[in-house]
């Protein structure tokens, strides 16, 4: 690709032998490459990217989800994007233009588009896809949104495009495709949903 890049991979003590497969790539790619980063339990999301932000030596990071529901296709598109618009953050996008959900049932995907909408009409983020977490990020624009950002869970990826505009950050979109994992389960349940609408008031009352 002509592009310098080192893929950190953050394992929270997975049981299913991301941690060997990972060592594996290591050994092929050069630990320059790839920087496999674990630890010991599951932390959550949030203290993941800040733990994969220490160890970034780029001056931009794209964080995806490592099942291959976010395909690393997409990633050139988002480097062109930024390059065309200098932007601070680029996200990728279910909801515009050809993207699109597949292996989604009916109810997942309600409830994804319901969030998206009451969050567009509450807070008119300036994004079209609010619950995804496939983006690219500057550095800087990163670790200053981590720092403003208290949301846990479903709620915390939309609390980063809303503090994004907020604090004048600017946000291009590429349509992508989510293809949902094969191999073992996504789970959102009831608490979720509570969880999210508890975090979208806050957000609402404090933006």
């Amino acid at each position: 690709s002509g592009i310098n890049f080192e893929i950190i991979i953050i394992d929270d003590g997975s049981p299913d032998g991301t941690q060997e497969i990972a060592e594996q790539l290591v050994k092929i790619y050069g630990s320059d490459k790839i920087l496999l980063r674990p630890r010991a339990r599951k932390l959550g999301l949030g203290t993941a990217y800040i733990h994969g932000m220490k160890h970034a030596t780029g001056n931009f990071i794209v964080i995806m989800d490592a099942d291959l529901s976010h395909h690393p296709k997409f990633i050139p598109e988002f480097i062109r994007k930024q390059k065309e618009g200098n932007f601070d953050i680029v996200s990728g996008t279910r909801y515009k233009g050809n993207g699109g959900v597949y292996g989604w049932d009916l109810k997942r995907k309600l409830i994804s588009r319901g969030a998206n909408f009451i969050t567009q009409v509450l807070l008119r983020p300036g994004a079209s896809d609010l619950t995804g977490s496939f983006r690219l990020y500057r550095k800087e624009v990163l670790q200053k949104l981590m720092e403003k950002c208290v949301s846990k869970g479903y709620v915390f990826q939309m609390e980063m495009i809303v503090r994004a505009r907020q604090l004048g950050y600017t946000i291009g979109e590429v349509p992508i495709s989510f293809v949902d994992r094969v191999y073992g389960e996504s789970k959102l349940g009831g608490n979720e949903i509570v969880s999210f609408l508890k975090g979208l008031l806050t957000l609402f009352a404090t933006t």
